[in-house]
């Protein structure tokens, strides 16, 4: 065997071994899907404290708000008081509002997925700032009361992406108009994370349904580059502590 020809096989060993490591061990293969697998490989951008136990679903893999937006959200919401997670799923929000202080009120209808995020918020530390109900967002919001509702309702799977432009009627589990309108039932501060492709002008048209019109902004979201999402800000969480940004996720103003 030549020199050359053992160095050529070294240099195959190493490449092979570095492809390993972005690969789910044996113990995740059969939770991790080929349908989940890219977002396995961004967990540590879902959640920066994965490896100490962070438990998802497969939905919750593509679900799940990035960490670095949900700190933004958390920062962009009225100070103090009572934030309601309308769709908690994995926790990822409710996680970062609950490091800032707010009691959080998450609500989600599965009853494995409350299973799964009070896992999470456990491992942050902040799950005696968060009370979980299981139960149906659209049937408890009028006993609800909250500072700012937070809004991340099923954008129905990873599908969002083939819509040029993605209107609100194909929101879960009713349409954006309606859902807009049971939120505000709670309070007319509310954060609602959409879609990248969602239809801007439809969003603004939300401000509208109330009477006087609430104030509204909205921002385009990035994590390394990458545009995530579009977040909308009613009411007093519009245009609130701008000037006061410490979130490294980037963010540009639509």
């Amino acid at each position: 065997m030549t020199r050359a020809t053992r160095r050529s096989k070294k240099r195959r060993k190493v490449v092979k071994r570095k492809l390993n490591k972005c690969r789910p061990n044996k113990e995740l293969e059969g939770v991790i899907s080929p349908k989940v697998n890219k977002y396995w490989l961004q967990r540590y951008s879902l959640f920066s404290r994965y490896d100490e136990g962070i438990q998802l679903d497969e939905e919750g893999w593509f679900s799940v708000t990035p960490e670095e937006i949900a700190v933004r959200h958390a920062q962009r919401s009225v100070a103090g008081g009572v934030v309601v997670d309308c769709f908690a799923g994995m926790a990822g929000n409710s996680i970062q509002f609950a490091a800032l202080g707010y009691h959080v009120v998450a609500i989600d209808i599965d009853p494995k997925k409350v299973e799964m995020a009070s896992n999470n918020t456990k491992i942050y530390g902040v799950d005696s700032y968060i009370d979980f109900i299981v139960g149906d967002f659209l049937q408890l919001a009028p006993s609800l009361k909250g500072n700012v509702a937070f809004l991340s309702p099923p954008w129905g799977g990873p599908s969002y992406k083939m819509a040029e432009n993605f209107t609100l009627d194909l929101l879960k589990p009713v349409d954006g108009h309606a859902l807009f309108q049971v939120a505000q039932a709670i309070t007319p501060n509310i954060i609602m994370f959409l879609p990248r492709n969602v239809d801007v002008c439809q969003v603004e048209e939300l401000s509208w349904l109330s009477s006087p019109p609430l104030n509204v902004e909205i921002e385009e979201n990035y994590v390394r580059g990458f545009l995530k999402g579009k977040t909308a800000y009613f009411g007093k969480t519009a245009y609130w502590g701008v000037a006061h940004e410490t979130s490294s996720a980037y963010i540009r103003q639509v």
